[in-house]
């Protein structure tokens, strides 16, 4: 199982036809050698806690483990999301969740 932790992340809702898609957004931010960057995990299939903790896994078997409080749009990762709501194939499909979304409420 192949785990990151992005420095900060969203949860986008996309909505395809009839189907509904959640998907983990993570940031992290580069050094002085290296840039920002991001990553979009497969689809999240289940969540669970640990402490400050939540552990989004996705579909393709990986985990992302994102800390509470860095739920934001940052420079790594709001390229990316601005790029997908200008899309035009993207478009009014693609929702930002709510930072005080109750994680395990969400039907995955």
């Amino acid at each position: 199982m192949t785990e990151y932790t992005p420095d900060s992340w969203v949860v986008l809702k996309i909505t395809q036809d009839e189907e509904v898609i959640y998907k983990v957004l993570g940031g992290w931010s580069g050094g002085y050698l290296d840039g920002d960057y991001w990553r979009l995990n497969s689809g999240i299939t289940g969540v669970e806690k640990q402490a400050y903790l939540y552990g989004f896994y996705g579909s393709s078997g990986s985990v992302y483990w994102c800390h509470q409080g860095s739920y934001r749009l940052t420079m790594a990762n709001a390229g990316l999301y601005n790029q997908l709501k200008e899309n035009e194939a993207f478009e009014g499909q693609i929702t930002l969740m709510p930072e005080d979304t109750n994680w395990h409420e969400v039907e995955w």
